[in-house]
């Protein structure tokens, strides 16, 4: 590899790293050691290949040294015959031990990337509803891909490099001043000529790609804003064609105006090194060739000279970048542990316990609550911002106290806003309470397994949510051992057996993002077949009838008559046909139970309930 070439890759490993000057933490590198602990072996066999390595680089061109001198002094070719041998031999094991390094190196490296993402991955799933309603999913990805390859460099590059290049650079210099340290002295004269301009270079190159970083950036952002099915219609209904285009071109001029000063600099600084490898070069022959002459230097020592000169530049620039390299592996990896030392606000406690069996009450107590401060939820570099709020919500809910029988079904009512979500995420325990209490079967939600609550209670949510895989995957989710034959039955129950058996691959056929195959309703019911799948003893249903038209819903409520009989609900309904079979209405206003009976009894209290049966209710026909 040419002097040039190798400075150029240390330039770009240079240019790509963050440009950050920070003194080292010694608390997160005991957790870099922590994260490397279960890889010490292959980090010492990768650390001893790479000094092995840099021996036979170094080898190589004492070897061709040896081949000229015996060119020049008439030895018999069987000298030359052994030495070039020699040389093939230690070519191939380079070759060898290159490939078994690039092994070694990505065997680390991608272990050490699926232990960061794995831990990143599971201490996310642990972090309440709250974090995820904060946070860019841009962001918290990028902390996946981007960070944890960032610290993996540390591993797979950094750490091996130093190593071999310090053990490359004091063997070359030994070897060097050993043949002529007149010439290895005046060689090193010329250093600051090659590390100089590429540590500046490395600085204002970095800046170049930031820059075009986010240019491209800025450009792609827009490009799927308008890209997108919902902007792109706006942009029909309201946008003006010429105006985007010019302002699309305006963007797209800007990067490639960086590409050009990119590919400006680039070449000048190109050209620099080869000049500066021309005079290098030419500094040995002339200064060895005239030693040589003279007779105090062999011939073949030039050659070494020349060869050793190519090794000795490219090992001095990736020292003088591997500051830089480190710093950036470090932010990465502090970026990495931020989120890791994001602590989640609902945490299984290590003595709870399995939900009881048989039929269970739900009982809400006194429950007050309010959502969380930004500051005990997220990081402003998850939200984008320079300062996290720290000023915690009002409270929202204000002594809700109901209990739900075994098998009873309790219907929340109210204006929206009101607070019935709220109320129906702390069942499950998407958020804890402040004050009061939440319990499931008699006991507290917060000392109950996460595992038994999840098989004990269910639940449909307004927005129907599917994921971009196939029908089958997606109801495997309620119940991952379930039969086809139950699939099917599930799906028939919630009236949706038709619209699956007429895709193209049946229960195989992908849904799409967020289930696009499917309409809103059939959205719908594709949830309440997955929550009937699942058999589970208390069920919530949060306006899970909202997005189907009255025939649809008649069809459904019957499977869900069907699926609620034995099970406690909690129901949230806009709907007459929803509340009438309640056992309890529960009218919340404001955060507030202001009103509960049965749909009767409130009527003829005319009260808050009569009110909104006949502003919302009284107009949809009752089934």
């Amino acid at each position: 590899m040419s002097m040039e070439t190798t400075a150029w890759m240390q330039l770009h490993s240079v240019m790509t790293a963050q440009q950050e000057r920070r003194p080292f933490e010694r608390a997160t590198l005991r957790r870099i050691a922590a994260f490397a602990r279960p890889h010490r072996a292959g980090i010492v066999r990768f650390v001893l290949l790479g000094v092995v390595t840099a021996l036979l680089a170094v080898a190589t061109p004492v070897l061709a040294g040896h081949v000229v001198d015996a060119i020049v002094s008439g030895h018999d070719t069987g000298a030359v015959v052994r030495l070039s041998l020699l040389i093939a031999l230690v070519a191939v094991v380079e070759a060898a031990l290159g490939v078994l390094g690039r092994r070694l190196s990505s065997t680390l490296g991608e272990g050490l990337i699926l232990d960061l993402r794995t831990a990143v991955f599971d201490h996310v799933q642990r972090m309440p509803v709250a974090f995820f309603t904060r946070t860019r999913t841009g962001a918290l990805v990028s902390r996946l891909n981007n960070d944890v390859i960032g610290a993996q460099r540390a591993f797979a590059g950094t750490l091996s490099g130093v190593v071999s290049n310090l053990v490359t650079l004091v063997l070359t210099l030994v070897v060097m001043l050993t043949l002529s340290w007149q010439i290895t002295l005046l060689a090193l004269v010329l250093l600051p000529l090659f590390v100089v301009p590429a540590r500046r270079m490395g600085g204002r190159m970095a800046r170049m790609q930031r820059e075009a970083a986010a240019l491209n950036a800025d450009m792609g952002t827009r490009m799927t804003e308008r890209f997108s099915a919902p902007g792109a219609t706006l942009i029909k209904l309201f946008g003006r064609p010429e105006e985007e285009s010019a302002e699309f071109t305006a963007r797209a001029a800007r990067v490639r105006d960086i590409g050009v000063r990119t590919a400006t600099t680039q070449s000048v600084f190109m050209t620099a090194l080869t000049l500066v490898s021309s005079l290098a070069l030419a500094l040995v022959y002339g200064l060895g060739g005239w030693f040589a002459l003279r007779g105090t230097l062999e011939p073949g020592a030039v050659v070494s000279l020349a060869l050793l000169l190519t090794r000795l530049y490219a090992p001095l620039t990736a020292l003088a970048g591997a500051r830089v390299e480190v710093m950036s592996a470090l932010v990465s990896f502090e970026r990495v542990f931020e989120v890791l030392d994001l602590k989640p606000l609902i945490e299984e406690k290590p003595d709870a316990r399995e939900v009881p069996e048989g039929p269970v009450a739900v009982e809400f107590e006194d429950v007050r609550f309010a959502y969380p401060a930004a500051d005990q939820v997220s990081l402003a570099s998850l939200e984008e911002v320079a300062v996290l709020d720290t000023r915690a919500g009002s409270e929202v809910l204000h002594g809700i106290s109901f209990r739900a029988e075994p098998g009873q079904t309790v219907a929340l009512v109210g204006s929206s806003g009101a607070g019935k979500s709220t109320i129906a995420q702390l069942l499950p325990r998407l958020y804890d309470v402040d004050e009061g209490a939440v319990r499931i079967g008699g006991v507290d939600v917060r000392d109950l397994t996460a595992g038994s609550v999840r098989a004990t209670l269910g639940m449909v949510t307004q927005d129907g949510h599917l994921f971009h895989d196939t029908v089958r995957a997606n109801l495997l989710l309620a119940r991952p051992a379930a039969t086809d034959e139950e699939l099917w039955d599930a799906l028939g129950r919630a009236r949706l057996d038709e619209v699956v058996r007429s895709l193209p691959d049946g229960l195989d056929t992908v849904v799409g993002e967020r289930g696009y195959r499917f309409s809103g309703g059939e959205r719908q019911r594709m949830t309440i077949a997955r929550l009937l799948l699942a058999r589970q003893r208390v069920v919530i249903l949060d306006e899970a009838t909202a997005h189907l038209d009255n025939t649809s819903e008649a069809a459904v409520q019957e499977a869900l008559t069907e699926a609620l009989e034995g099970r406690t609900a909690v129901v949230i309904a806009h709907r007459l046909s929803t509340i009438r079979a309640a056992d309890q209405i529960l009218v919340v206003e404001a955060g507030r139970i202001v009103e509960r009976g049965t749909h009767e009894t409130l009527l003829a209290a005319e009260g808050r309930y009569a009110e909104l049966y006949r502003t919302q209710f009284a107009e949809v026909p009752s089934v």
